[in-house]
């Protein structure tokens, strides 16, 4: 398990089953589903902030007990979590808005579990929330924050007019500032940009600026990793030992295998620790990054079972530049950017002039201040996990070179962007989400911080692409995706 507030992150907690769970402290009734139950179950441990308990908590339910203390440090940043309302909800997946007890800051907190018994967590993500525009616990959602609802079969220009309003009320609303963008076949049938790139130089977001990915970066990691299994250099079956000798734990090292961390099931975690924070205004290279974790145990025992974790995909870039003989960041620029035509993407160090880049900004105080700009917790550079930079139109470029076959043989794309673990209600490939909507497929990736949103849906049968980047906080990218989503796959 690891915890960073307004970060997305991954939690190992077992299902408790001594607790039924279907009415929280608040007064909010939770489904009484797997996932509801689990929620209530663990926000029940969680909660009581007492060490002994948590460790009790994994050790019954066949964690290691040492998960414990990062539930801890995460209790220290929150004072606890009072839960406020249920937003969305499946038999293995919650939504809820949250308060931290602490400082009252509304978080939106989203709970999966791997859909069988004993319910195991799949993945938590954490992000900043909006506060609710009423007073008393409810378990339904705000309107003010919900979509309004999708027609069916809409024809694209209809869909194109109905995005349109639906953003530019959310932008006169202050509730989206960033870039939409969808193509069908390689050709825009939408883009548009609102908001201010840099609110200091009032500078506005144009088709072209650029905007962090967040977690998106790992699609690229992936790929690199399949171009060298393809090139007949590495297989996925190797362990971190064969080609990084030196890797600092020697047992994980000798255990951990090149699939698993591709599939986030190798047991290591994220490196967002204190050395992370001492460190991160400072970090410029994947050895940087490297030197936060590798020398610490792992939370689990590789290939036990998913844990969304950043710190495998450093892994995965010191083993490209091993591989390659090449650092991380010249490798993908010229062998991933440069051939799929991504001319405005790379991992850009904050202490660099660079124009066009949109500034992040996020909200202040409980969720409901003025907004500010999100330099204190971003570091440096980007790397192979996430933090780089692109466009959208990039990132539309990005989806025709895989489709094309551009980047790898049709043989190796499949392979890295179809399901392979369950993740929630979908699954995990190699560096790419692969879920059904609507019983369309898309895959992806996203990724979330604070003041950082940007996701990247692929329509595998439909020919479709959208792209929606924001420089404000997730929940507000959210119901964008939701409602291309929809729209898409309801007319298709």
């Amino acid at each position: 398990m690891h915890f960073k507030m307004f970060q997305s992150c991954s939690l190992i907690a077992l299902l408790l089953a001594t607790l039924c769970a279907a009415q929280t402290s608040e007064g909010v009734k939770l489904p009484d589903t797997p996932i509801g139950r689990t929620l209530g179950a663990f926000l029940a441990a969680f909660n009581t902030g007492d060490i002994q308990t948590l460790r009790r908590f994994h050790a019954e339910h066949g964690d290691n007990e040492e998960l414990a203390q990062q539930d801890i440090d995460f209790y220290g940043q929150s004072g606890g979590l009072k839960l406020f309302k249920v937003i969305k909800s499946s038999d293995f997946e919650i939504e809820v808005l949250a308060q931290a007890k602490q400082d009252g800051r509304w978080l939106q907190f989203i709970m999966s579990i791997e859909p069988a018994t004993p319910y195991p967590v799949a993945d938590i993500r954490i992000h900043p929330a909006l506060g609710p525009s009423d007073t008393q616990p409810s378990n339904e959602p705000s309107k003010e924050t919900m979509p309004p609802p999708v027609a069916k079969n809409m024809t694209e220009a209809e869909i194109a007019s109905s995005l349109r309003a639906y953003l530019d009320d959310l932008a006169a609303l202050d509730k989206f500032s960033g870039v939409v963008l969808i193509a069908r076949d390689g050709k825009p049938i939408f883009e548009k940009a609102y908001g201010l790139a840099n609110r200091a130089k009032n500078l506005p977001n144009n088709i072209e600026t650029k905007f962090n990915l967040g977690s998106m970066n790992k699609m690229f990691t992936a790929v690199a990793i399949a171009q060298l299994a393809q090139a007949g250099k590495l297989s996925f079956d190797d362990t971190v030992g064969k080609h990084l000798p030196n890797y600092p734990n020697k047992e994980f090292a000798g255990k951990a295998t090149i699939h698993q961390l591709l599939t986030h099931t190798s047991g290591l975690g994220s490196y967002w620790n204190a050395k992370f924070e001492a460190k991160k205004a400072s970090i410029k290279s994947v050895a940087d990054y490297l030197s936060l974790f590798a020398a610490d145990p792992p939370p689990l025992e590789p290939g036990k079972k998913f844990q969304y974790s950043n710190s495998g995909f450093i892994v995965l870039g010191a083993i490209v530049e091993k591989v390659s003989g090449r650092s991380y960041y010249d490798y993908v620029r010229e062998r991933i950017y440069k051939p799929a035509g991504m001319k405005d993407t790379d991992a850009y160090e904050m202490t660099a002039e660079t124009p066009n880049l949109a500034m992040g900004y996020t909200l202040e105080g409980a969720g409901t201040g003025p907004r500010h700009e999100n330099t204190g917790s971003r570091p440096n550079r980007g790397g192979p996990a996430g933090g780089g930079y692109s466009t959208a139109k990039d990132l539309l470029r990005f989806h025709i070179a895989l489709r094309e076959n551009k980047l790898l043989t049709k043989k190796y794309t499949d392979l890295i962007t179809t399901g392979k673990v369950s993740m929630g209600g979908g699954k995990y490939a190699y560096g790419f989400g692969d879920e059904s909507i609507n019983g369309k497929r898309v895959f992806g990736h996203n990724g979330g911080a604070e003041g950082i949103a940007s996701d990247l849906s692929m329509y595998a049968d439909l020919g479709y692409t959208s792209v929606v980047m924001t420089n404000y906080d997730p929940p507000l990218m959210t119901p964008v995706v939701r409602r291309i989503r929809e729209m898409i796959t309801l007319s298709r």
